[in-house]
């Protein structure tokens, strides 16, 4: 996934902010077999802007910083399995594009707000869905490492079966 994730960054402008380095990929054990529910979510490591601080109601909050290898966290992306790989291919990278827009467009371990009371989704999830189908079609027409997502085109029990 990480590597999807890097050649993402590399060929999609929308995503070209992304550094991989500093993204930790987990996974997580969906709740149940439905097919409805939380697919994916990303976790910011900072406070808005980018800050290690916060104030909030007269108390100061600090962030606890995350290193792996030596290099700092600023985001973790986690994928609920079974559920995400049981997706169609276009659904999965739907899902990889909406938690990777999250992002802020700083990459300061922040999430991108937008205008308005809705700031996650925008107005509308579904508008915001459907920008991110047009943007992992563009990935999909353009990218030069079409085996990197090769292993979205197999469902959870395909994937197991192949890596055991």
């Amino acid at each position: 996934m990480l590597d999807l994730i890097v050649d993402i960054s590399n060929v999609s402008p929308h995503f070209y902010h992304l550094d991989p380095q500093k993204i930790l990929v987990t996974i997580i054990r969906a709740r149940n077999q439905q097919r409805h529910g939380l697919q994916a979510r990303v976790t910011p490591m900072r406070f808005e802007g980018g800050n290690l601080q916060c104030r909030r109601r007269n108390r100061l909050y600090e962030v606890q910083r995350y290193f792996v290898d030596g290099r700092e966290i600023f985001y973790i992306v986690t994928f609920c399995l079974p559920r995400f790989q049981n997706q169609s291919l276009e659904g999965k990278l739907v899902t990889v594009f909406h938690e990777l827009f999250h992002i802020s467009p700083f990459f300061d371990g922040d999430l991108r707000r937008h205008p308005g009371r809705c700031s996650w989704h925008s107005s509308d999830k579904k508008e915001y869905d459907a920008q991110m189908l047009v943007f992992a079609r563009e990935y999909l027409a353009t990218t030069q490492n079409p085996k990197l997502h090769d292993f979205l085109r197999l469902d959870f029990s395909q994937l197991i079966a192949r890596h055991q």
